[in-house]
């Protein structure tokens, strides 16, 4: 643990792949309630203001032509809401494809859902 490794025990971000850089960045900013001037959103990648150490970078590839598409099934992050219910129903209100019902394990609580390239996304209490 006290040696000064290359690699560091600390995760800086978090890319998510998506087709239309635009249309993500809107879906994103909407979600996390952030006002994003989207005519100022320029490929290939654009930086979500997260708060926290770790960033939320969405990139479309531009410079890659090679770049074929392809979503995990699984959720490889997730966003914090203390409280499950009243994040379920603020993503249901906003008409978020849900894709996973709230599941419950002792106190933690979480749901998916899909963003608009089917990436899934988890929402959990902790």
């Amino acid at each position: 643990m006290g040696k000064n490794l290359p690699v560091k025990n600390q995760m800086n971000s978090v890319f998510i792949h998506v087709t239309d850089l635009k249309a993500a960045v809107k879906w994103y900013a909407d979600l996390l309630g952030l006002e994003v001037d989207i005519d100022k959103v320029a490929s290939p990648v654009y930086n979500i203001p997260i708060v926290g150490s770790t960033s939320l970078t969405l990139d479309d590839h531009t410079f890659d032509p090679g770049f074929k598409h392809t979503i995990s099934p699984s959720p490889i992050f997730n966003f914090y809401a203390p409280n499950i219910d009243e994040a379920y129903q603020y993503v249901k209100d906003r008409g978020i494809d849900i894709v996973r019902e709230i599941e419950w394990a002792a106190d933690t609580a979480w749901f998916n859902i899909g963003d608009p390239d089917g990436n899934i996304v988890m929402i959990c209490n902790c």
